[in-house]
């Protein structure tokens, strides 16, 4: 017997709907798999089914950047449900790095303080979390000294992302060779493009345009080489070096 086009689909919906609530997936999916259908159900299998069957950095990258892309607020609403359920020093940590992924840096604040107290009063990503938060609040003299503090730990505070922190706090505080140093140093360990771009553009703020320029050259060399599902963020922070230059 031929089942027709309509039933195989509704059973398929019901079979990933079955999948969903049985793998803890977020409630969404309910909706975009029956409102959508077969579009949705495709969606969902792309973005659920195989990344988990074939596993791989790779593919969970991918699965990652697409759910961000079609419900970038998902991370936060988890974050904030588990963390109001269970206010440990994890979930605080949890919500306090989504609240800095949507620019609620004020809320990342609190949640950090309140997170490094007591036994993790000196955790290093905490206090790295912390300074980071009052860097985009336009406080580097108290990221200055969060900074300080996590640069006693030797052992775990100085890092390539706790030196680009440390940067900033300098550049914004008009210590410009101490500056200098930290972000070139920087620049030169963090994977990815955060570090390259920031440093391009402090030295496009500090009159060395050619240099900069050089540095968002080799960025663009590096984001032609990238698969199109890993550029954006790269692209996002090439973007940030080149606005400093004055152009796109």
């Amino acid at each position: 017997m031929i089942i027709p086009g309509f039933l195989l689909s509704l059973i398929m919906a019901v079979l990933l709907c079955w999948h969903a609530v049985k793998t803890g997936r977020d409630s969404m999916w309910l909706w975009i798999i029956l409102m959508l259908q077969p579009l949705g159900g495709l969606v969902y299998i792309a973005l659920n089914i195989v990344p988990d069957l074939f596993g791989g950095t790779t593919a969970r990258r991918i699965g990652h950047a697409a759910r961000e892309t079609l419900d970038p607020h998902r991370e936060y609403r988890e974050a904030k449900a588990a963390c109001d359920d269970t206010p440990t020093v994890r979930n605080q940590s949890r919500l306090a790095t989504a609240a800095m992924h949507m620019q609620r840096y004020e809320e990342a604040e609190a949640l950090y303080r309140a997170a490094a107290q007591g036994v993790h009063a000196d955790d290093p990503a905490l206090l790295l979390g912390l300074a980071n938060a009052l860097l985009e609040l336009h406080r580097p003299a108290d990221a200055l000294q969060v900074l300080e503090r996590l640069g006693n730990d030797q052992a775990h505070g100085r890092t390539a992302a706790a030196a680009l922190a440390l940067g900033r706090a300098y550049e914004d505080l008009g210590r410009i060779d101490e500056a200098d140093t930290a972000l070139q140093w920087a620049s030169q360990r963090l994977p990815g493009f955060e570090g390259l771009a920031r440093y391009a553009a402090f030295m496009a703020r500090n009159g060395r345009r050619d240099e900069a320029r050089e540095a968002v050259q080799e960025m663009d060399k590096r984001l032609a080489k990238l698969k199109p599902q890993f550029r954006k963020e790269g692209r996002a922070w090439r973007d940030l070096a080149a606005q400093a230059l004055g152009g796109a």
